[in-house]
């Protein structure tokens, strides 16, 4: 009782944005990652640990950097043979950012974009990663209690990156799986209207491009529909666009840049770009985050805000050098699309043979699983049940749709580029198994209750449309999984139920 009264006069003593839960950690998603960080997989130290399928981060092209850093020792103030400019970026540097390195990241932008669109150096701002970028620009755009749109599902982070400092809400933009959770513009009609009944003045859409969770990319004609709509209502388009050299297969991105050149009456003060290098180069740690506002005003504001963020000078001297080699950038733009659909095809191959379904889409660093079938009630929470069954028994961290605020329960994130190829083999054999014992164990249940032709449809049934019970709990302590089988049972199972 004592500590508990300590406890309270402690957060007495904090600030209501320190001692509140806006930070918006407190859900599936982030405990997927605590899962995983108490007993993280590794294929000889601990074979039974979770594997992290919820990270979207791309390693797959990491040789790549490693040879370009090996063979350009020059491009870091760390090495004899680029020590000389160690005392030219220890020294204070402005916000505005190296020359050099804003011309670098625009060329890069527009390689990505197939250059079809030029970006403008002098509108580069950088700032600490995506996060600090999306603050930058719902800080610039919008007061506390003022609303964006935002289609879901969408990334669980939003939730803190524009809402915890800011004071800022987002407003859920309904999307259906019946129609591969596109974006239309009565979706957006209705939840604007939504927020104004609510009394939230609406200053802008968020969307992101290619999606996150998706694996999706808006095609011309609804980014057309999106900035009419944005510009008949006098709202920003704010496009989050850090996945956009990582399509593969036949998918095609198109950025916002490009579709202005095809609406003349846009007032291009409403546009606004998110981007960094932390999906597309695999350099999430660098914290590059960029933000490219074709309003003055946003440009001048945030560029001043980036003091709050700034990405350090040795790095951006390192990202100059490195993105200003062309035939390195081309060549590894184009590897890692190869490479990333190769692995998209192992896994996807993979839930094929199982009968498991996913959204199909070719782009990002994960794709949309559907294990709606395997829920025992279309309720948010059965599906965070088998969730902490996915989590804490099979050991993959995947992310289930609510976290993504994703209306339709039994969606679940799973990402693919943040392994090697022994551990998505390790991941898919865990599947595997899970859903055979599903099978069997649905079957037992069956016998003692039909005929035999009774069964036989049953059988069928379960074939094609699994269904998880969690009517005994005790089976999943006990039971559920084989002493033969390569995922043992958790004692977080406990903690959890």
């Amino acid at each position: 009782m004592v500590a508990f009264e300590r406890g309270k006069q402690d957060l007495n003593l904090l600030s209501k944005m320190a001692s509140g839960e806006g930070h918006g950690e407190n859900s599936s998603y982030f405990d997927g990652w605590k899962a995983y960080e108490e007993n993280p997989f590794h294929p000889i130290d601990r074979p039974d640990g979770v594997i992290q399928m919820g990270l979207a981060e791309n390693q797959l092209c990491g040789d790549l950097m490693r040879k370009w850093v090996l063979e350009h020792p020059e491009a870091s103030i760390c090495t004899s043979e680029g020590v000389d400019q160690f005392g030219n970026f220890a020294i204070f540097q402005d916000y505005h950012g190296l020359p050099e390195f804003r011309q670098a990241v625009a060329r890069f932008m527009e390689k990505t974009r197939d250059n079809k669109v030029k970006f403008d150096p002098d509108r580069i701002v950088m700032s600490g990663g995506a996060t600090g970028a999306h603050e930058t620009v719902a800080f610039c755009l919008a007061n506390p209690g003022d609303g964006f749109l935002v289609p879901t599902p969408y990334y669980p982070g939003f939730d803190r990156d524009l809402r915890w400092r800011t004071g800022v809400n987002l407003v859920p933009v309904t999307c259906h799986s019946s129609n591969g959770f596109k974006i239309t513009v009565e979706a957006l009609e209705a939840a604007y209207q939504t927020a104004r009944e609510s009394n939230i003045p609406v200053k802008g859409l968020l969307i992101t491009n290619p999606s996150n969770p998706l694996g999706t990319t808006l095609d011309r004609e609804c980014l057309i529909s999106l900035v009419n709509f944005i510009n008949d209502k006098g709202i920003h388009l704010i496009a989050d666009e850090i996945y956009s050299a990582t399509t593969f297969g036949h998918s095609e991105f198109i950025s916002v840049a490009e579709v202005l050149e095809e609406i003349p009456n846009c007032n291009r003060d409403l546009i606004h770009i998110v981007y960094s290098l932390s999906k597309d180069m695999g350099l999430p740690g660098f914290r590059v985050g960029i933000v490219y506002s074709y309003n003055n005003r946003v440009v001048n504001i945030a560029r001043k805000m980036s003091s709050f963020g700034l990405v350090s000078s040795q790095t951006q001297h390192l990202i100059a050098k490195m993105l200003s080699d062309e035939d390195f950038v081309d060549e590894f733009i184009r590897e890692s699309k190869l490479r990333l659909a190769a692995r998209h095809a192992e896994l996807t191959t993979g839930l094929d043979s199982l009968g498991i379904g996913w959204l199909k889409a070719k782009a990002g660093l994960f794709l949309w699983m559907d294990l709606r079938n395997l829920l025992k009630t279309a309720t948010f929470d059965s599906e965070t049940e088998l969730w902490r069954v996915i989590v804490h028994k099979v050991k993959l961290n995947v992310s289930p749709g609510g976290s993504f605020h994703c209306h339709e329960p039994g969606w679940f994130r799973v990402c693919f580029a943040n392994m090697d190829h022994k551990t998505m083999e390790t991941a898919l054999e865990r599947i595997r198994v899970f859903t055979r014992q599903l099978e069997e164990e649905s079957l037992d249940q069956a016998k003692p209750m039909v005929t035999t032709t009774m069964m036989a449809k049953k059988k069928k049934c379960w074939q094609s449309s699994l269904r998880l019970s969690f009517n005994d709990t005790r089976r999943f302590e006990e039971g559920f999984f084989s002493p033969h089988s390569p995922v043992p049972p958790s004692p977080l199972v406990r903690a959890q139920t």
